[in-house]
Formats: structure tokens, sequence, C-alpha cells
């Protein structure tokens, strides 16, 4: 095998393990990309340090892994999965860092199409002096890093569609305030920790009245991570002793809301300590690619969308699509039952197609992730 072909090996490698160093960031760090960085000694093999992007944002991942390596920066390589920034903004330029750490060699996921920075960070390294590599798990980079590249080139967040379906393949109706069940209790887990890696969690006003849903992250140690929760709603306004508006105090609820509605009648929400969001609509609704210019604009990148069949086919028709994790209640033996389930979701967006890229149990329910094609 040639020394290149080490290399290339090698670097998938790291950047594997800066990649999950980003995922750690997921829903912590917006308006910022969550970003992962390993420097690592090529001549040993060894990992020095890892940095991921902390909360809120800043500082950023190559600044943490470059701090924790201290002075065996020099002559090293790191991994990173976005391209390092070449601005000044609160911070320093991250290509800067790099460049006077000492580090040697570069290797970088994608680049970042920020215009701010778009190319400039890798010439700014290569102008150093530095070997720089791009394209290491390019395509995983992408995901991780999705909804700040969406909200840079489209003015709208990564959307996620998450559905829960029964064994016959139908979603479950709740009714005056209590939710049917239809998955077990580690698929609901896991439903929870969707949430801690989304900035934001979207259901409809009908939902609220037909669950009266928390839509926070209930996992033990992880309440901190529930995400803001939004609301759309037309002249229907959700109920002013529903849990969510109840509880808009101790976690964010904005309620996105037809610009003509009167403001008077929004004032009690406003009081409960509701965000109003109002946005541009259409046939009396909150027009979609409003609400996600909205929510950019207040800085969120990940949104999750939970809710029922209306809600999701309407973000389906608008375009606004990126996954759909589904979670289905399975039939007999679970150790079979993956295969034999199957989820259509011709019904959800006739005009798009999509890739199953995920099937596993989660106890006693398959999980599926497809992504849009």
């Amino acid at each position: 095998m040639s020394e290149a072909h080490v290399h290339t090996d090698f670097d998938t490698r790291m950047m594997a393990i800066a990649l999950a160093m980003a995922a750690r960031g997921l829903g912590r760090t917006a308006p910022n990309p969550s970003v992962g960085a390993v420097i690592v000694d090529e001549s040993t093999g060894e990992v020095i340090s890892r940095g991921w992007t902390q909360p809120g944002g800043r500082p950023h991942a190559e600044t943490q892994a470059i701090a924790r390596a201290g002075e065996r920066t020099r002559g090293a390589t790191i991994h990173v999965t976005l391209e390092p920034c070449s601005h000044y903004g609160k911070t320093p330029p991250c290509a800067e860092g790099i460049i006077e750490a000492g580090l040697k060699r570069a290797v970088v996921a994608i680049l970042d199409p920020d215009p701010r920075v778009s190319g400039r960070g890798i010439r700014m390294l290569r102008a150093a002096g530095l070997e720089v590599k791009r394209g290491v798990l390019a395509e995983q980079a992408h995901w991780i890093t999705h909804g700040h590249i969406l909200r840079v080139t489209q003015r709208r967040p990564h959307i996620q569609i998450k559905m829960a379906l029964g064994a016959d393949g139908t979603v479950p109706r709740g009714e005056a305030g209590k939710p049917v069940w239809v998955t077990g209790p580690e698929a609901r887990a896991h439903g929870h920790l969707l949430r801690a890696k989304a900035d934001a969690i979207l259901v409809g006003s009908g939902t609220v009245r037909d669950d009266d849903p928390e839509l926070t992250c209930r996992l033990p140690g992880m309440a901190e991570r529930s995400p803001v929760r939004v609301i759309v709603a037309s002249r229907r306004l959700p109920p002013l002793n529903s849990k969510l508006v109840t509880s808009a105090r101790g976690t964010p609820v904005w309620i996105a809301v037809p610009s003509s509605i009167d403001a008077g009648t929004l004032t009690p929400y406003v009081e409960a300590g509701c965000k109003i969001l109002p946005v541009a609509s259409m046939e009396g609704r909150p027009w979609l690619p409003a609400v996600c210019e909205a929510l950019v604009a207040e800085g969120i990148t990940r949104l999750l969308v939970e809710g029922g069949p209306t809600l999701w086919r309407a973000f389906a028709s608008a375009g606004f699509l990126d996954e759909v994790l589904c979670y289905r209640a399975l039939r007999g033996d679970v150790a079979s039952g993956i295969h034999g389930a199957r989820v259509d979701l011709a019904a959800l967006s006739p005009a798009h197609t999509f890739a199953l890229v995920e099937s596993r149990h989660v106890g006693t329910d398959g999980l599926y992730l497809f992504h849009r094609q």
C-alpha cells in the first residue's frame, strides 16, 4: 500500500472522530455551525487533542483543539469538519490561529458557503505554507453542517420531520389534550434526544389542542437542552392554559401568526411570556417560507417538525423537507419486523424521492431515517 493510501485511510479515521465531535454541539451552537476538530501527530498516529464548537457558538472547534494541544501543535495536522473561518468577528479568524499554532497540514471536509469565508480560509492556510486536503467524508460533514449551509444559501433551517406510526402505518390522533402512544419508551426517549439536537421544535396549533404537549427534552440531565418551541397558528390560537403557553417563561415559546391578526388577541400570550412572530400569510395561514425566514432571522438553523400529517404535507409541498425520521410499531417478531415493515413516503411528498439511509430497532419499534434526494 502506498504512503498516499495510508494517509487517506488515516485521514478518514481522524475525520470520523472530528465529525463525532461536531455532533456533540448540535442544538447548542446556533446560529453558528457545530464544527469538530482533531489535532494529530501523523508520525505516531496519536490523537493529541479534540475540540468542538462550544454552546452559543464560541469558542470555535479549532480554537478549543489548539488550546488543548498547547505546544504540541508545532508540526502537527488538524482535521476539521468545516473550512476554518477567515474573517474577524467577535473572535479572530480560526485560519489565522491554525497558522500561528505552527500546524503543518490541514484536512478539511467541506468549504464554508458563508461569503465571508467561501474558500478564503483554505487560501490563507495554503499561502502560509500549509498542505491542505479537502473533501474527506464530505457527505457526512454536509449533513451535520446542513443547517448552516441552508441558512446561508436559502434563508431557511435544516428541517427534519419526526413521525410515529402504528403497526398498520397510520398516525393516531390525540383528543382533549391526551396524546396516544403507539411506540415504546425507548423510541420516545430517542425522540427526546432528537429534540436536544434541534435549535427549535415546531407544531401546529391543532396539535397543541389535541395533545397538549410539552415539547421539552426530558432525558435525565438534559433538561437544559430543550429547544425553542414554535407554534404555527392561524386565527385560532392555542389555548392559554396549554402546557406550552403556561411554561413559556421557563422554556421559550414562539408563536408564528399571520401579520394581519388583531394585536389585542395576542396580548395574553405576550403577558404569558410567549414571543410573537408575525409573518406573511396565505389563505389565512402563516406562509411557511415566511415562517422559515423568520426563524432563521432569530438564529434557528435546525428545525424539528413534529405535529401531524397536515403539517408534514405542508412542509413537504413547500419543498422544506430534508430528513424524515419515522418510528413505527412492529408486528410480531421484533427480530425480523424491521425489514417487513415498510414506510411509504409517497403520500407525504409525491413530488420528491427519498433515500432510506438507516433502519434499526429502537426497543420493540423500528426506526427509519430518510434523506430527501
